[in-house]
């Protein structure tokens, strides 16, 4: 078996760039920036009020009565200069007429007059938002490999990034094995079970995202399987394959791949769940066979598929694990494989959620997290920091 830390770094060893495509800033979100931004106006782009309020000059603040000699909305340029003894009326993010070095809110002034107002005593705050602030022009607002965000939509948004160049998205089919297998849609047989993982990973591959194709169920018959591993490759950078990993006789997958020019890198990880996790390559794409296991398949397309994909972006954007304190002891039996079990994070705490093993995939509902427990650990005391990747 390969160590777990062993096999990550053979996968991100064997990436391959899916290259780049413009897209509408609309078509940006969760996607892996491709090139730096930089930006094209400072902003603010002008000296404007952070306020609802008055204008003025700070040094005739506290000397009386003020005339107002305009208002000025926002995204309108001031007509008048502020001298001695005078203000304007100015809403929040308009321009600061010039003469101007300050802005009272409207609720620290009293109407003193027809279009006069005083200030209340004790007022002294400035209240603008400086052009520039926040950044100058050409200044690099994100950098490439960044996963945009909606935050990220905005920034790109207010410097005129319309259609950003971003990472193509990984194309990737997804394939399951074995004669036991039906869709979710049909009622199983005796001896047979729905396929729940074709649907948990196009779900967690949209979720990366990576653009995927679901290519049905392959038989364990040899030339049927081989037929479809076959196709599988066609038009995509990869395959997930899910079942048929294994040592048992219909575990034919390892042999199938070789015969369709498969280099096989690894075939077992020291991992649990996961051990049978294969990986390989042929030319530029890349094959991960996935235990048939759904807790398996789950987890090791987290902590293994997706840092593969993202790489392949050009992103590293994948959260490093929380170092968080055991909220209870837990106890397990002596293993030498590291072992991933679904938690709950609950503050800086974390709690093991009721799970039953490799095949309870719904002990995933409640987990917000996988905790990592190393290999020959028994105990996890109460307290004992932990390290949990969130989910």
């Amino acid at each position: 078996m390969v160590p777990f830390e062993k096999a990550l770094e053979i996968v991100l060893q064997n990436t391959r760039f899916t290259g780049t495509v413009r897209v509408p800033l609309s078509d940006t979100v969760n996607r892996a920036l491709a090139e730096d931004i930089f930006s094209d106006i400072d902003m603010p782009p002008f000296d404007k009020s952070a306020v609802d309020g008055y204008a003025c000059r700070m040094e005739d603040v506290s000397t009386g009565s003020l005339r107002v000699m305009e208002t000025i909305p926002a995204g309108i340029i001031p007509q008048k200069t502020i001298g001695r003894g005078e203000c304007s009326k100015i809403m929040t993010g308009a321009m600061l007429p010039s003469g101007a070095d300050g802005v009272i809110m409207v609720e620290d002034t009293e109407p003193a007059g027809d279009q006069m107002i005083r200030f209340v005593p004790g007022t002294n705050a400035h209240n603008i938002c400086y052009r520039a602030e926040n950044i100058k022009t050409a200044d690099r607002v994100l950098e490439k490999g960044t996963i945009i965000r909606p935050a990220h939509i905005a920034a790109l948004a207010s410097v005129g990034a319309t259609h950003p160049q971003v990472a193509r998205l990984p194309r990737v089919a997804v394939l399951s094995t074995g004669d036991e297998l039906v869709e979710p849609g049909d009622k199983p047989a005796p001896a047979q079970i729905r396929n729940s993982n074709a649907s948990q990973l196009m779900a967690q591959l949209t979720l990366v995202p990576a653009a995927a194709t679901y290519k049905g169920i392959a038989s364990d018959q040899e030339t049927a399987l081989y037929n479809s591993v076959a196709k599988a490759f066609d038009n995509n950078d990869g395959v997930l394959l899910t079942g048929g990993v294994s040592m048992g006789e219909f575990d034919l997958v390892p042999e199938i791949l070789k015969n369709v020019g498969v280099e096989i890198l690894f075939k077992s990880v020291a991992i649990q769940p996961g051990r049978p996790t294969l990986f390989g390559v042929k030319g530029d794409q890349f094959v991960f066979g996935l235990p048939g296991n759904p807790v398996s398949s789950f987890v090791l397309f987290e902590i293994m598929v997706k840092p593969f994909l993202l790489k392949m972006m050009g992103s590293f954007s994948v959260s490093p694990p929380l170092i968080l304190s055991m909220g209870t002891t837990y106890q397990r039996k002596k293993s030498p494989r590291k072992t991933m079990i679904p938690v709950r994070i609950d503050g800086d705490q974390v709690f093991p959620v009721d799970y039953h093993g490799s095949a309870h995939i719904n002990a995933y509902i409640h987990a917000n997290g996988i905790l990592a427990i190393e290999p020959w650990i028994t105990e996890l005391k109460r307290g004992e920091q932990v390290h949990v990747r969130p989910l």
